[in-house]
């Protein structure tokens, strides 16, 4: 699929059979490996020229909103893609891929009626989009609820000991808990281990003498034990706390981590559920935005073509796909030609024969 398509508005003088047989040859002149189409619409609904012209100051408006949503949905796709691993599908407009849809675009007649005003045509395809966008985000937004919790648990399990969750690194036999005795968790810079050893008997009164243990170790930090009377608990928090020890509070409880797990495994179920529940939105979404910005790209045609080349209606639009290095020769056989820019994957502008001259 070609990555920039022009869709090229010419005033017909004689016959648009004939103009596009001028085209045609225009192009074979310069290379033979760009495909042309032609971009076919009915007439639209004209009203005054005044209407014409405050419509024209808010196409591009609306057009960089329709073009801005259909980017947001397809960076979402391949957010969703990379993350989840799968491989990229094809982005299709109802059932097609999208620069079939472009090549041989075809008015919707049921959905955008010809004989309402451009104005209504534009405001119903702007509401539209603005729907879908409205949509995007509250989807959006309970997808990466879930993965926000889902990533603050899967921290608590990987982070360092002064945060992560700790049921899993100690074990019931690590911990004293009776009437006078407590057993806490004190989480030590590594470079301070030696210090902690040599000091945590005498940080109140009421330890018991070499009761500390080392339970893990990580990058930064060391999980040790130390056992000492309840009733001094508080002070040995206090103390530590001042040398730079953090006692972690922690209570054993099979059942709360049989209750942490089932939470962990209802959100990463949860969260592929949404992943593929958006996804698949999204590209069906995203055929309904592209759907209506190569329509509103037809409004845009009909509306600049008459502001320039007048009326009655006469005015042949086609499609072309021209290389990079190309350009500039296209823009040279086709001046005085109301020019549209569209790229399926990129942006959409609009410019006039003369800024294009060379």
């Amino acid at each position: 699929m070609a990555s920039r398509y022009w869709v090229v508005s010419l005033p017909v003088q004689n016959s648009a059979s004939s103009l596009w047989n001028r085209i045609q040859e225009q192009i074979s002149k310069h290379s033979f490996d760009t495909p042309l189409y032609r971009f076919i619409f009915p007439n639209l609904r004209v009203g005054t020229l005044d209407s014409l012209l405050s419509l024209s100051d808010d196409l591009l408006k609306s057009n960089n909103f329709v073009e801005g949503v259909s980017h947001k949905i397809r960076r979402q796709i391949e957010e969703l893609e990379r993350v989840s691993g799968v491989e990229s599908s094809a982005l299709t407009v109802d059932g097609v891929p999208v620069d079939s849809y472009l090549t041989r675009f075809v008015w919707d007649e049921a959905k955008y009626p010809t004989m309402s005003p451009l104005k209504e045509v534009v405001d119903s395809i702007h509401g539209q989009v603005a729907k879908i966008e409205d949509d995007l985000k509250v989807r959006v937004a309970e997808y990466n609820n879930v993965r926000s919790q889902l990533n603050a648990i899967n921290r608590k399990q990987s982070g360092s000991l002064a945060v992560r969750d700790l049921s899993n690194l100690v074990k019931p036999e690590d911990i004293i808990t009776s009437e006078h005795l407590v057993t806490l968790l004190a989480v030590v810079p590594k470079y301070s281990q030696k210090d902690w050893l040599s000091s945590y008997e005498t940080l109140t009164n009421y330890v018991v003498p070499r009761s500390s243990k080392k339970l893990f170790e990580d990058n930064e930090y060391a999980l040790y034990t130390a056992t000492l009377f309840n009733r001094v608990a508080d002070n040995f928090r206090t103390s530590a706390r001042e040398k730079g020890f953090q006692i972690r509070d922690f209570e054993h409880s099979s059942e709360a981590q049989e209750s942490r797990k089932q939470e962990l495994e209802k959100l990463v179920q949860d969260q592929e559920n949404l992943r593929s529940s958006l996804l698949q939105w999204c590209y069906a979404s995203y055929g309904e935005v592209f759907s209506s910005w190569m329509h509103f790209c037809a409004v845009r045609v009909f509306a600049e073509s008459i502001l320039r080349y007048g009326l009655p209606p006469s005015f042949l639009a086609c499609v072309l796909a021209p290389t990079t290095k190309s350009e500039r020769k296209y823009v040279q056989s086709l001046k005085g030609c109301a020019i549209v820019v569209t790229v399926p994957f990129g942006k959409l502008t609009m410019k006039l024969g003369e800024e294009w001259l060379v």
